[in-house]
């Protein structure tokens, strides 16, 4: 009796309705207090750093509107990348049965991708790097544009690449499973978590990789003008 009890399966909310989650605890905070805190600390990091890169002292020069959205975009993705995906890359085995914020948050979000929770091979790998190289670096190009650092385009085009490219992956591999780890259609876990929630993860990179490209390749077109004065080619 006592091995039929421990065989059953844990009630959860996660997709496919089978999946086994031992030790799972379920969340003791709302699904509305999560994202509440979520989008609250997001659009304060974000409007902090925009006020930050109007400052005299801070920036070397005055930085234009847009920049300077693009530079809370960079402070959003070190804070996402480095502080949440770094979470799920160091506990992805305990936040199943864990009620610490972080796990909380990844526990709600797996209601649109239960992968997570289930450690997944992919989720864990791409989350890993995501955190160890985009994070980093997405801090670095916050500080570059701030100083004007000649590098600042080259660190948005590969960061902007990289992100698309493991958003790409992310959807891609989940399409191959048939989209069997959340309800499919449902408006919030399916539509808003799993689709829109990553989907701003192709768009902005997406145009910021057009932004440096641009920038680049001026930058290349000048340093190739023939009206440039001779001297050593590169």
């Amino acid at each position: 009796m006592d091995a039929d009890v421990t065989s059953r399966p844990v009630p959860h909310p996660y997709w496919p309705r089978d999946l086994l989650l031992e030790h799972y605890q379920p969340n003791d905070k709302a699904m509305w207090q999560i994202l509440a805190y979520l989008f609250f600390f997001s659009g304060a990091l974000w409007g902090a750093t925009w006020l930050l890169a109007g400052w005299r002292g801070v920036a070397v020069a005055p930085i234009g509107f847009w920049r300077r959205l693009v530079i809370g975009w960079f402070a959003f993705c070190s804070f996402i990348h480095g502080v949440i995906e770094g979470w799920f890359s160091l506990y992805y085995r305990d936040i199943p049965g864990d009620r610490s914020f972080l796990s909380q948050l990844w526990k709600e979000y797996s209601k649109g991708d239960s992968r997570y929770l289930i450690a997944d091979n992919f989720m864990v790998c791409m989350e890993t790097v995501t955190a160890l190289t985009w994070g980093p670096l997405s801090l670095w190009a916050m500080v570059a544009f701030l100083r004007r650092h000649p590098q600042r385009y080259l660190l948005q085009l590969v960061i902007s690449l990289g992100q698309m490219y493991g958003d790409v992956l992310y959807f891609f591999t989940e399409y191959r499973e048939g989209f069997q780890h959340s309800e499919m259609g449902h408006p919030i876990y399916f539509w808003f978590y799993f689709v829109f929630l990553n989907a701003v993860w192709i768009v902005i990179p997406a145009v910021l990789f057009l932004d440096s490209w641009t920038h680049l390749t001026q930058a290349q077109r000048a340093l190739d003008s023939p009206a440039r004065p001779k001297g050593k080619q590169h």
